[in-house]
């Protein structure tokens, strides 16, 4: 009897499967002329922006050199293409961003045209999917719950600019341009926030949220090979590092000394003293980026639906720790193990010995083998970490930064949008604040920060919301995973990842990544019900 019964219930499975519409010779015929003339269009749009783009560098060439040639040209095409196809430029942004710091370097020079070079992709994009949305009625505002912190933020950074800043313009001082300083430091604030509607309309169901998630880890693997590369170069002297040199020069990152890939960097292993930038402009942004990744490459490690690619997130993960150990960056080796330790825990794989227990011992395995290769090393980075935590503890520091960013100031404002945003130093004097809430504090004021405290808070609770909203597992483990990301990052004040590449625009992007899951969720359990693979009751 149970047999006939498991028949029965197969038979029905089959007769409740939608069937799938055959299409005419006809239809096929007319969709085959509607793919060619969306061909033919792309192609006739493009040829002839190729076109201009190569007069316009090959003119550049003649004229300034190679690297404007460059420059213009590539600008050019860049632009146009990412305003005609904003989809491809969003993941053209996002595959280029890792790698941005070594094309400025190696490419432009270090010049500050091609380290704005990734906006090419961002802004022209980000105007075509506005007037996309205006115009097929689509809110712009996602979620509707961030509208209310958000115009009380944009608020205050109006009346910063207005009162400040324009208050300043009317007696620069020292060739200060004070709303050029603010619009590029609102620009580096909150520049990237449109990221998250972008990515809730970009990312339509789970076969897109796979791809980004295989795509993010794809390239954190590169970056890190990469990374190994440099360290290998740098050890076995085929680039000369910094250990040549004396005094001071022994302790600070310099271009000339970069190796490889990316920026600055410091290698001095006499004086224990290591920096490297990995694939990014300078070292603190590398350590950033690993423990960004530390959170992507666990989520494809426990949440992929493919058991293949969580043996690639495995190894993603070993790359990340091998990187946070060699890197010398004592930020991402205090916090890449301990953001592990924090998802194991709030995402329940913990009890998952299955899934915890073989990454347990390859990580041990990795570790295992480099402090066998090289003991004196793990131990020089440990010693160094522990030395620089007894010199400076960073409870000390960033109370040292709170009172050094609120002494002086007046009225609550703040002392203008920009006066600390080292990417604004081109319009006027700026001041070096490396802890990210004194740095809103001397910007916007005590009011400045409550708003963006506002918005932030806003952001988490939602985002905790939607993610404890998904039923199926996969998506609700990557959930946990982007929320952490979230909630680590909105409150943390030790530096500023927030501020510049890449963190800024991981946070912004993947937020709007975690308020779509449960509309993804939803279609994906419409999709098994009509498939009668689900029991619409569960």
């Amino acid at each position: 009897m149970p047999i006939k019964t498991k028949k029965k219930r197969n038979k029905v499975k089959k007769k409740s499967q939608p069937k799938k519409p055959t299409l005419s010779k006809k239809e096929i015929k007319l969709r085959q002329k509607q793919r060619a003339k969306a061909i033919q269009k792309v192609i006739s749009s493009s040829s002839g922006i190729i076109t201009t783009a190569a007069i316009v560098g090959v003119l550049l060439f003649v004229v300034a050199g190679p690297k404007l040639a460059i420059a213009g040209g590539g600008g050019i095409l860049v632009v146009a293409l990412s305003y005609l196809y904003p989809n491809f430029a969003l993941w053209g942004f996002l595959i280029y961003l890792p790698f941005n710091g070594t094309v400025t370097y190696w490419i432009g020079g270090g010049s500050p045209i091609f380290q704005l070079a990734k906006d090419g992709f961002y802004f022209p994009a980000l105007f075509a999917k506005y007037n996309e949305w205006k115009r097929k009625g689509m809110p712009i505002i996602i979620p509707k719950g961030i509208k209310q912190p958000l115009m009380v933020l944009l608020a205050i950074c109006g009346l910063t600019l207005l009162l400040v800043n324009g208050i300043q313009q009317l007696k620069p001082e020292g060739g200060d341009k004070p709303i050029l300083l603010g619009l590029m430091g609102l620009k580096s604030f909150i520049g990237y926030l449109p990221l998250m509607t972008c990515s809730y309309y970009q990312i339509k169901g789970k076969k897109e949220l796979l791809f980004l998630t295989r795509l993010t880890l794809v390239l954190a693997i590169i970056c890190c090979v990469l990374g190994v590369i440099q360290y290998q170069m740098l050890a076995s002297g085929r680039c000369k590092g910094t250990d040549h040199l004396t005094g001071d020069d022994l302790f600070k990152a310099t271009i000339d000394a970069k190796c490889f890939v990316g920026g600055s960097l410091v290698f001095s292993p006499s004086q224990n003293m290591i920096r490297l930038p990995g694939t990014f402009v300078a070292p603190w942004q590398w350590a950033w980026f690993l423990i960004a990744n530390a959170f992507f490459t666990f989520a494809s490690a426990f949440s992929d639906p493919s058991p293949l690619w969580r043996m690639v997130g495995l190894g993603g993960m070993a790359m990340v720790f091998v990187n946070a150990v060699i890197s010398g960056q004592r930020i991402a080796l205090a916090l890449v193990p301990v953001v592990t330790i924090i998802l194991l825990v709030l995402t329940g794989q913990v009890a998952n010995l299955k899934r915890f227990l073989p990454i347990l011992a390859g990580l041990g395995l990795v570790l295992g083998i480099a402090a066998a290769a090289s003991p004196e090393f793990l131990q020089e980075r440990v010693d160094s970490f522990v030395s620089r935590w007894n010199a400076s503890p960073p409870t000390d520091f960033i109370s040292e930064q709170f009172g050094h960013s609120s002494g002086g100031q007046q009225g609550i404002l703040g002392k203008g949008m920009g006066r600390a945003t080292n990417s604004a130093r081109i319009f006027g004097k700026t001041q070096l604040i490396e802890t990210y809430y004194p740095k809103l504090i001397f910007e916007i004021g005590p009011i400045g920060v409550a708003g963006f405290l506002y918005l932030v808070t806003t952001m988490t609770l939602i985002g905790f919301k939607s993610y404890r909203s998904v039923k199926d597992k996969n998506l609700r483990s990557f959930g946990a995973c982007f929320w952490v990301f979230v909630l680590i990052i909105s409150y943390n004040t030790y530096y500023y990842p927030l501020d510049v590449d890449p963190v800024t625009v991981y946070y912004w992007y993947f937020a709007g990544v975690l308020f779509k899951l449960p509309e993804i969720d939803r279609e994906e359990r419409k999709k098994l019900i009509e498939a009668g693979e689900l029991d619409p009751d569960s």
